[in-house]
């Protein structure tokens, strides 16, 4: 029994990338190892699995994503859609400053888009390469870009690769949940989080997927917009 048991860790320590096939053994591979994580399936279900293409559309979404409502983030994404029908490096260099605005992406975005879409076109940034590549060697990639940090790095390698080990520790709606199901008079610093979220490894995604969930089902917006 103890063989097997070990046998069963080995090979799920090994998985590297979540898939709709191991998900929910995964969801119940940490609910066995946190009491706080199984309360969250005990009372609401699984988390959905949330994914998104691995495309420059894509990144796209996730940059329009930073620091303002994942509602205006998809209407900005909407408009742009309307305006070239696919987002697609060359078609959204092609739109003007003017153009950009009317789609609600402010100069700044407008710029940082722009850059990844000309590194993109300039092979400096290959997305299909980046689906057989180690986490670091693609945050180095890309935080070398203007506009792209560690959170929409680790958003990127979550929902388009699958990566089952990230903790975005820069999202709010991740840490809150986790300060909320834990203990909120100790979870004070960065360095406090981190340390919980150390516990979930090598599944620190999914267990991210467990904490939004739980956000979510505790407030009144109920999905996330991918």
């Amino acid at each position: 029994m103890q063989e097997a048991a070990i046998k069963t860790e080995a090979v799920l320590t090994a998985i590297t990338t979540f898939n709709s096939d191991n998900y929910r053994v995964l969801c119940d591979h940490l609910a066995a190892r946190d009491s706080d994580l199984k309360r969250i399936l005990e009372t609401h279900g699984y988390p959905p699995m949330w994914t998104r293409d691995n495309s420059f559309e894509s990144l796209v979404h996730i940059i329009l994503e930073q620091q303002v409502s994942l509602a205006s983030a998809l209407a900005a994404l909407n408009k742009l859609k309307e305006k070239v029908k696919f987002i697609t490096p060359k078609e959204v260099l092609k739109l003007s400053d003017e153009e950009m605005k009317a789609c609600f992406v402010s100069r700044q975005k407008t710029g940082y888009i722009r850059g990844l879409a000309k590194a993109i076109e300039n092979n400096e940034i290959n997305l299909q390469a980046f689906a057989v590549m180690p986490d670091e060697d693609i945050r180095r990639k890309l935080i070398s870009l203007k506009g792209i940090g560690n959170w929409t790095i680790d958003v990127y390698l979550m929902f388009s690769l699958q990566r089952a080990d990230i903790f975005p520790v820069g999202d709010l709606a991740a840490v809150n949940a986790l300060k909320r199901l834990k203990q909120p008079g100790i979870l004070t610093t960065k360095e406090a989080v981190l340390a919980i979220s150390e516990t979930w490894k090598p599944f620190r995604t999914v267990a991210s997927m467990m904490l939004w969930h739980y956000y979510l089902s505790n407030s009144r917006r109920k999905s996330m917009p991918v």
